[in-house]
């Protein structure tokens, strides 16, 4: 239900995405692949986050740096990213609630205020690599000053706007048909490369080297390497987005076979459309090893990427330089540049209607709630833009690069406030029923994954606030930076107490409402 309180912004407390929550219809007794099609989208609006702009640079670098060492961190990141989301989708279908709207209703208002601001960070972050990212594709495609490529990704508003009429299925088929275009590019590109596909399998087992110290190659080490291509690779807001996209099928929510088996094909959609995405990231790094010589992408920024991609002497064999030459692999890159950065702004905009509504129980229409987050996201790109063209080509492609990869540093703090309750709430009989609660291997592998992931973007954040003072800092800056990064790293577990004691107090309130129901049901039969 849901009171006028002005024209724009309205009260809320309903449903999840109430417009399009249980609308798509699913059919009852059909085949195995009749009915995967039917609950197949979702999906593909999460894998999204899983190979956005952000996760790039990162993966390419990764590749450059240390050869085939790193793919067995793409891998781990989407096998942990594959049990948190199926985790997501079940609480979504199993209790009628997105993430955001089952913390809220267990937290207090205090809490709920802090948690929705922390979200919003981490989704003006990931929109600030968006902009960038689209802003630099227009750029390298269509030669558009920087600073009007900025200003023309705001008005991608209304591509979101003309897409919300079309229907929820049809924006779920936009953006399958975008995620096979960055496939295809990335796919045609290393194919020409003719990877050691023995050395690519080798890749994939961990070994002691994956997390070590050293060696230190171009400022980066494989434990940097691994942490950023983990932090590029787990989202927060990718988790408070399936949890209520996973509710847009019709179902019964009375009759728990037809909840099981929603829950059975979501799961189903969703591993296979994060398997592209893994895919996607695995041939990211295969680029870096196979595509160009080692050692010759010395600037990793898509300036960097587009201008190495249409130089033949990067190229690690003769048809890769002949192509080059034609600049067909540097614009097949800047088209899938600006699919992914589309793609982002989709589903960026639904998590940020899903986490206003959740935490704070406030509704905008989408295309406002859109130009807000942008209008804001625009800003330090912008700044960033301005104070840097004059001072000449490559400090200005460094100084987007930095601010991209800075600005993830909101997604540290933010991960852990979203994989926490959601393991909690998952793992609980009373939110979930005895029948659909986590079994004690998803447990263990959910604690497991949880613990690592905000141990490693803990121990991952004094050398993401050093690089907010740039590649030279001084010794009094890195101490600087060391400081701020540990009394961030307080805070954050003492939020992390403080979220972990109202969850608790909130799961003991579900138990006892559930055990009084139990009762009066039972009596009224006596």
């Amino acid at each position: 239900m849901s009171t006028n309180k002005h024209p724009l912004i309205k009260h809320t407390n309903g449903l999840s995405l109430e417009e399009v929550n249980g609308t798509v219809e699913v059919p009852k007794g059909k085949s195995f692949w009749r009915t995967l099609l039917a609950y197949s989208g979702p999906g593909a609006l999460v894998a999204v986050g899983y190979m956005d702009p952000g996760n790039w640079s990162t993966s390419i670098t990764g590749g450059q740096n240390f050869q085939y060492l790193l793919m067995s961190v793409i891998l781990l990141s989407s096998l942990v990213a594959m049990l948190l989301q199926y985790m997501a989708a079940k609480l979504g279908i199993v209790t009628q609630m997105d993430l955001a709207q089952a913390i809220r209703a267990r937290t207090s208002k205090s809490l709920g205020i802090v948690l929705w601001i922390l979200t919003e960070l981490a989704i003006m972050a990931t929109d600030i690599a968006e902009v960038i990212g689209a802003a630099i594709a227009l750029y390298l495609l269509f030669n558009i000053p920087l600073v009007i490529a900025v200003f023309i990704t705001v008005f991608d508003v209304l591509v979101l706007l003309l897409l919300t009429k079309i229907g929820f299925r049809k924006i779920e088929a936009i953006v399958v048909c975008l995620i096979f275009v960055i496939l295809f590019v990335f796919i045609y590109q290393v194919a020409l490369s003719d990877p050691n596909w023995g050395d690519v399998l080798k890749g994939f087992v961990p070994t002691n080297e994956t997390f070590a110290n050293a060696p230190a190659i171009g400022g980066q080490t494989p434990l940097t390497g691994a942490l950023g291509i983990i932090g590029a690779t787990v989202m927060p807001h990718n988790l408070y987005l399936h949890s209520a996209v996973s509710q847009t099928r019709k179902i019964n929510h009375e009759d728990e076979d037809e909840v099981a088996s929603a829950v059975r094909f979501t799961t189903w959609d969703s591993n296979i459309q994060l398997s592209m995405a893994f895919v996607v990231n695995a041939l990211l790094l295969i680029m870096g090893v196979a595509v160009f010589k080692t050692g010759t992408v010395k600037d990793p920024s898509f300036f960097g990427l587009y201008e190495a991609l249409s130089n033949p002497a990067t190229m690690s064999n003769g048809i890769l330089m002949n192509v080059a030459k034609t600049g067909a692999l540097s614009t097949l890159f800047a088209v899938a540049l600006l699919a992914s950065g589309q793609n982002s702004t989709i589903t960026g905009t639904l998590t940020g209607q899903v986490i206003m509504e959740g935490f704070i129980h406030m509704r905008m229409p989408i295309w406002l709630r859109r130009l807000v987050t942008r209008l804001i996201s625009v800003v330090p790109v912008l700044l960033c833009v301005l104070l840097f063209s004059g001072k000449g080509v490559i400090e200005e492609h460094e100084a987007l690069n930095n601010l991209m990869n800075n600005s993830q540093v909101f997604l540290a703090f933010a991960l852990p406030f979203s994989m926490l309750p959601l393991l909690m709430m998952t793992n609980s009989s009373a939110e979930m029923g005895e029948r659909f609660k986590n079994k004690k291997i998803i447990q263990l592998l959910g604690w497991v994954s949880v613990i690592g992931l905000t141990y490693l973007n803990l121990i991952g954040l004094p050398g993401q606030i050093e690089g907010f003072f740039g590649d030279n800092a001084s010794a009094a800056e890195i101490m600087t930076a060391d400081t701020i990064a540990y009394v961030l790293i307080v805070g954050v577990l003492a939020l992390l107490v403080w979220t972990i004691v109202e969850l608790h107090k909130g799961n003991k309130r579900v138990a006892a409402a559930h055990a009084q129901t139990v009762l009066d049901e039972d009596f009224s039969e006596d």
